[in-house]
């Protein structure tokens, strides 16, 4: 996800360009430790010999700041490497991009499974769901370990590969059933990835974007209702994006920006197309189903031609 300005427009022009999928069997991301130092038996020597002869040249309160210092540029590299392990998500995979994403861990959200603030002015008053708990059942099991902020991933408890592709199925028939009020494209978040948008957007996201979804982990991105975040929160289903604390941050991604975990089975797709639908009704202000559907239906142009035939 890259961090640049959330913006809204009344009509919302996307062109989306992705390659053909190539699911791995495997789409656990890792990540090392920062403080992780190995020395091999000539390392470790040369090391000891260092310390001596710094005691020898140098005062001992020089030399002790030399040793404190050392470790600095092997967690700075291992870091970065961790940042370059998430994959490609928006922030170039670069140095600098990595100094930025640094920079804003500074403002990250300390707790991101506490729900945002009531706010007094927002529209719609209510979430989707009324403020209702009971449509959304507790996640089974722990919460999957999140990492980074742009890009942000799920490292563990993989999401099915068969969900994911059905996920993009379905999202993809939504916007051919209601074309006048969606549409698919690239994420305007990630600048990669499939992505839903609202055409006529009522709340400012980026470029109108309601949804997108993660190929790496195949987990997603989403704006949500507070009254719905929150009871995505409660249960399990979810946090809030580390940026996604409003104020001036809201340059970044909005205060309604939250992750939602990968579906694992049938019943948490379900689950998560509900999830989307409020998504959408945030966005969009509009009330629409989500068909969980395996076989894409024909384009608008396929149909025509079928007739005219």
């Amino acid at each position: 996800m890259e961090v640049t300005q959330a913006t809204t427009t009344t009509t919302t022009q996307v062109v989306f360009q992705e390659p053909e999928l190539q699911l791995d069997r495997s789409t656990i991301l890792t990540q090392q430790e920062v403080v992780q130092i190995t020395l091999s038996g000539p390392s470790l020597v040369l090391a000891i010999l260092s310390i001596i002869v710094s005691i020898q040249v140098f005062q001992p309160s020089m030399t002790c700041t030399l040793i404190a210092l050392a470790p600095i540029p092997i967690i700075i590299h291992n870091d970065y490497l961790n940042f370059l392990s998430l994959g490609p998500g928006g922030t170039p995979p670069t140095f600098l991009g990595y100094l930025k994403i640094t920079y804003l861990r500074l403002f990250a959200l300390s707790d991101p499974y506490r729900p945002a603030t009531a706010l007094k002015k927002i529209y719609p008053q209510t979430g989707y769901y009324q403020r209702a708990s009971s449509w959304l059942p507790q996640r089974q099991g722990p919460r999957p370990k999140i990492a980074g902020i742009a890009p942000q991933r799920q490292l563990n408890q993989p999401g099915c590969s068969e969900m994911y592709l059905t996920l993009r199925t379905s999202l993809t028939n939504l916007t051919k059933r209601h074309p006048s009020t969606f549409l698919i494209g690239t994420s305007c978040f990630e600048k990669k990835g499939l992505a839903v948008f609202a055409r006529n957007p009522i709340n400012a996201t980026c470029r109108g974007e309601i949804c997108h979804v993660h190929h790496s982990d195949r987990s997603m991105h989403m704006n949500l209702h507070p009254d719905d975040a929150r009871i995505v929160l409660e249960k399990g289903w979810g946090e809030r994006h580390p940026l996604a604390r409003g104020g001036w941050m809201s340059a970044y991604v909005p205060r309604e920006f939250i992750m939602v975990y990968a579906p694992r089975d049938r019943g948490e797709l379900e689950v998560v197309c509900r999830i989307i639908e409020a998504a959408g009704f945030w966005v969009s202000g509009q009330r629409f189903d989500i068909k969980v559907e395996k076989e894409p239906l024909p384009d608008v142009a396929e149909v025509q031609e079928a007739c005219s035939a």
